[in-house]
């Protein structure tokens, strides 16, 4: 056998006929007891040469910790090979979990048999519980002088506040001629200087940490708001942007999505119209924003128009003439742009005369001209000879009519009539509402602001 061969088997059979550390030793292998402890447990070492004396040393140890530990004097101690009983009763379950900590702190301590109950006397129990209290109460005390400077560092702020709001509103106006963002930019730094009173408070009872843990639960919750109020925050953003844009102003006339009225208020969240019914209509801003608006009192010149029915044998031309010479003598009607009779549709029974004036809305009502325009038109007409055939038939017995030319004459009519005495101006009934309901609520819109 070659020397090879001999030396593989002889380390062979050392390493079958030997124990598993020695073989572990041989390859290189860390031992079983040199392996980390799992995890959650405490690595102990146990002695092999701890003797009695050991025991009463711990036991002496422990009772004179416990002996200066208030209401753990009672706590009996037991040793025995290293294993430590506890027994007795405390005042809380506190006390107990201390005690039986502190026991297995002692150096040559194997485990700890914990054999302690909670006290159901009443005297021991509140004793404990006073104790506490006035340590309590004694704290607040010392801390009392610091408590009240950082109260009066808060209160000195929030008044700073108040008067940095009042006084300087001069410089939020000429920094936003908008009356509701120059409210939004007071309001924004007054909270600013609360903010940071508060911040000088808690730095003064070193809490700094509350203001961190309440700006994260302040992100948190505005980010939840957010999503459940977003219809909320739409009509907010919605009534800045409106305010500053001004597409209306004030007692307004306007029609915003099917909805006519006088502009009464701007609020945060809606659009306050009063009908022309002397109702409150309430619109959404964000619907405001993005709807459809018609703003009459953009413009003082508004066109009213009517149809009337000819009839088709009688003189188109004259009627025509006849119509628009009626509306340019009519009072309250402009010159320009001039009044317009012009011919629509041909229907069975008649051919549509379309009758267009102007007039001015500031000076005159718009239902009022339309009105008497209407009244003045059909009496020339009338007067004139100029069939307005209705479109029924109608059968009538008895003594023929007589002829137009000796009718009458309809008083005011003609070229040279009297001025109308039907009241054509404005009418101000509104206007009186619109700025009652102004003065009593509040309001976002500013009738100086630039208009959109």
């Amino acid at each position: 056998m070659s020397p090879h061969l001999r030396a593989a088997c002889i380390s062979s059979m050392i390493l079958v006929s030997s124990p598993a550390p020695a073989q572990e030793e041989l390859l290189g292998l860390p031992a079983a007891e040199d392996a980390p402890p799992a995890r959650g447990e405490v690595e102990r070492v146990i002695e092999v040469d701890a003797d009695a004396a050991d025991d009463a040393a711990i036991r002496r140890r422990l009772e004179g910790i416990f002996g200066s530990i208030d209401g753990l004097a009672g706590i009996a101690v037991g040793v025995e090979a290293g294993v430590v009983t506890l027994s007795g009763e405390v005042g809380s379950q506190e006390l107990d979990a201390r005690a039986s900590r502190l026991a297995g702190q002692v150096e040559g301590v194997v485990e700890v048999e914990d054999r302690v109950g909670v006290t159901r006397d009443l005297g021991r129990r509140i004793g404990p519980a006073v104790e506490r209290l006035s340590e309590a109460g004694r704290d607040v005390l010392a801390s009392l002088p610091v408590l009240l400077a950082a109260l009066a560092i808060m209160a000195g702020f929030v008044l700073l506040a108040r008067l940095v709001v009042a006084r300087l509103r001069v410089l939020w106006r000429s920094l936003t001629p908008n009356t509701f963002l120059s409210h939004l930019l007071s309001q924004a730094v007054q909270a600013a200087v609360i903010l940071a009173g508060a911040f000088l408070a808690l730095l003064l009872l070193d809490a700094t940490w509350i203001m961190g843990g309440l700006l994260g639960a302040a992100g948190v919750l505005g980010l939840a708001l957010g999503f459940a109020l977003r219809d909320t925050v739409e009509n907010l953003i919605a009534s800045i942007l409106l305010s500053l844009r001004r597409p209306f102003g004030p007692n307004d006339h306007v029609v915003i999505e099917g909805h006519e009225g006088r502009v009464s208020r701007l609020t945060s969240r809606a659009t306050v119209l009063l009908t022309l019914d002397g109702n409150h209509v309430r619109i959404p801003n964000a619907t405001v924003f993005k709807g459809i608006t018609v703003n009459y009192s953009e413009n003082p010149s508004r066109r009213f128009s009517f149809d009337l029915g000819v009839a088709a044998d009688a003189d188109l031309t004259l009627a025509q003439k006849l119509a628009m010479e009626e509306l340019e003598a009519m009072p309250g009607v402009l010159d320009e742009p001039p009044p317009l009779a012009v011919y629509t549709a041909v229907g069975d029974s008649d051919i549509r005369l379309r009758v267009t004036g102007w007039l001015d809305q500031n000076a005159h009502d718009f239902f009022k001209i339309r009105s008497e325009a209407i009244r003045l038109v059909v009496g020339r007409l009338s007067d004139a000879g100029v069939d307005l055939p209705e479109p029924t038939l109608r059968l009538r017995e008895g003594p023929p009519a007589r002829p137009r030319a000796e009718a009458p004459a309809a008083e005011g009519s003609g070229s040279g009539r009297e001025a109308p005495v039907i009241d054509i101006d404005r009418d101000r009934t509104l206007d009186g509402k619109v700025a009652q309901d102004r003065r009593e609520k509040g309001d976002l819109l500013d009738a100086d602001a630039p208009r959109d």
